[in-house]
């Protein structure tokens, strides 16, 4: 049997002296399996170890391609980069913001600072469980104050719900691109991730059906990095399929505040995972996680082992913004440039393949078929804007849609104007344009 490594080791030497160029299709695996009479297993191998060696990529449904040399960005970035314009990373925060928060940090330095330099546990205090469970009341559901749990941020409530719905080596149903972090923290928690396939309308039931899971991880309001809302109809045969299946429902809402007025899928058996990161900031923020009343306990004591609780200023500073109506406020406020910024990229990039709720904070945009999605980010880094891959979202390596996503809230109105007219001409155009070293 032929070595699938030596193979890979020839092909990527043909990509280092540029006979392979990037965006060149690889020939169907059963094609190439023929031309170097190796078994179709083989020729799988070679292609996901180029895959792996960030030397191709696969795009579902249409086949595999040469990777852009020196990709200019982290697949999925979690921190700013160095781009001029980070169109990667959704960082809202508005101009006078801070003058905003100043007084409920004023009052708080001034009257609680004692109490909020002392520990708290993942229930917080009964202040902070009433201020953030109306709050997060939506669709004509508020939450039992008794359940509000809090963490450090978004991502921790995350990581405690899914640790206490699935043991090691389970498996947690996910849509095929879904946020990045979930993907590091299935890895750490020895949680297999199942790929949901969606449409357009979101996961599809039947997906569910043949998943074999007990969890799934979903994301109905203002999907990243889909900026796509569930419509009424796929949410109620959602709903029908998870009571059926006795399943377990995550749902992540941290951009649902943008969005349409819509309860939790279901709530006798969904754990509403939140936090402040994108009402107010990511570096002032807490995270909410609300359980069925039957997982409090077992998602608190994840939390707690975890090491995930809030800390006590934090949660007091929260306190004070949501009952002085500071984050309600700057809500209103970022709803309105939320739809500022739609209507700009509509109008900047009309013509093009863009997907988004008119409310989201970022979109989805399917390239042309002349671009790859690797080529067209390195071919933006170039010009000094960020985006980010399709890749970066795909639960499973090396297959990912044509399609980048564009974070619409880190840059000013003028400078996204311009951003988006630059990478609107460059789309015009096509990788035979650009000089790749």
């Amino acid at each position: 049997m032929a070595d699938y490594r030596l193979i890979a080791d020839r092909l990527a030497a043909e990509v280092a002296a540029g006979r392979l160029k990037p965006g060149d299709r690889l020939p169907p695996q059963r094609a190439f399996a023929r031309r170097h009479r190796i078994a179709g297993s083989t020729a799988a191998r070679v292609y996901g170890e180029l895959i792996r060696r960030g030397l191709a990529v696969g795009e579902v449904g249409r086949g595999t391609f040469v990777r852009a040399a020196r990709p200019p960005v982290d697949p999925a970035p979690a921190e700013p980069g160095g781009a001029r314009v980070d169109l990667a990373l959704n960082f809202c925060v508005l101009p006078d913001q801070p003058a905003l928060l100043a007084p409920g940090l004023d009052r708080l330095v001034r009257h609680g600072l004692a109490d909020a330099l002392t520990p708290v546990g993942v229930r917080g205090t009964p202040e902070a469980r009433a201020a953030v469970a109306r709050t997060l009341a939506r669709g004509g559901w508020t939450p039992d104050e008794s359940r509000v749990l809090f963490t450090g941020n978004g991502k921790q409530a995350v990581a405690a719900a899914v640790a206490a719905l699935v043991p090691v080596g389970g498996r947690l149903g996910v849509e095929t691109v879904t946020y990045p972090v979930v993907k590091a923290i299935a890895a750490r928690l020895g949680v297999t991730l199942v790929p949901l396939p969606v449409d357009d309308a979101g996961v599809l039931p039947r997906a569910i059906r043949a998943a074999d899971v007990r969890a799934v991880y979903l994301q109905p309001i203002l999907h990243n990095p889909l900026g796509a809302t569930m419509p009424d109809q796929r949410r109620a045969e959602l709903v029908d399929t998870v009571r059926e299946l006795d399943v377990q429902v995550v749902e992540d809402a941290v951009y649902a505040f943008l969005g349409p007025d819509l309860p939790p899928l279901a709530p006798e058996r969904t754990t509403v995972v939140d936090s402040l990161s994108k009402r107010l900031a990511p570096g002032l923020t807490v995270g909410f996680a609300v359980p069925p009343a039957h997982l409090v306990d077992r998602v608190a004591a994840a939390a707690r082992s975890g090491g995930w609780t809030a800390g006590r200023f934090a949660l007091a500073a929260a306190t004070e913004w949501l009952t002085d109506g500071t984050v309600d406020a700057v809500v209103e406020r970022k709803r309105v440039v939320a739809l500022e910024r739609q209507r700009l990229v509509r109008d900047r990039l009309a013509g093009f393949d863009i997907g988004a709720d008119p409310g989201s904070y970022h979109c989805w945009w399917r390239l042309p078929d002349r671009w790859r999605a690797d080529t067209f980010v390195a071919a933006a880094a170039r010009r000094g804007i960020a985006v980010t891959p399709a890749a970066a979202f795909a639960v499973v390596p090396g297959h990912a849609p044509n399609a980048v996503r564009l974070a619409l809230a880190s840059t000013s109105t003028p400078v996204l104007t311009a951003a988006l007219d630059v990478l609107a001409a460059l789309a015009e155009g096509g990788p035979e344009d650009e000089q790749v070293d």
